[in-house]
C-alpha cells in the first residue's frame, strides 16, 4: 500500500500587471472563489483564490507593474473532459491562442489576459 503524499502543490503564484482582470479570468475559468481578497494582505498587492471543493491548488496573484517575465518557469496544465469546448470557452473569457492543436502533441497552448502561457491537454493522462 502506498503512503499518502506529504508534499503537494498548495499555491501557484503569478505576477500580473492587471491583477483584477487576472483574478476575474481565473475565477471564471476554474470556478474558484476568493480565499483572501487583496485588502486582506499588507500593502494590498496580493490576492488568493481557491477551489471551493478543495481539490485543486490555490492561486495567488501579486500585483507587479512590470508583469510576467520573458521566461516562464511555471505554467498550468488544464485537464478537461471536453478539451475543444474548453479551449473555445477560455478564449471567449479572454485567453488568446499561442499554439493550436498539432500532430504529435497532446495539448493546445493558450495565454491568459496578462500573456502567461498555459496548456489545455487534449488527452488526459491517467492517474
Amino acid at each position: 500500500m502506498l503512503e499518502p503524499k506529504s508534499t503537494w502543490i498548495g499555491t501557484i503564484v503569478s505576477d500580473c500587471k492587471n491583477r483584477e482582470r487576472m483574478i476575474d479570468f481565473w475565477k471564471e475559468a476554474l470556478g474558484y472563489e476568493y480565499q483572501r481578497r487583496p485588502d486582506a494582505f499588507a500593502g494590498n498587492d496580493w490576492a488568493l483564490i481557491a477551489d471551493p471543493q478543495g481539490r485543486g491548488p490555490n492561486l495567488a496573484f501579486q500585483k507587479d507593474p512590470d508583469g510576467p517575465g520573458k521566461v516562464y518557469w511555471f505554467h498550468f496544465d488544464l485537464f478537461s473532459s471536453e478539451p475543444a469546448g474548453e479551449v473555445r470557452r477560455l478564449m471567449d473569457l479572454g485567453a488568446s491562442m499561442v499554439q493550436p492543436a498539432r500532430e504529435g502533441f497532446d495539448y493546445v497552448t493558450l495565454a491568459d489576459p496578462d500573456g502567461n502561457p498555459f496548456e489545455v491537454l487534449t488527452e488526459v493522462i491517467a492517474r
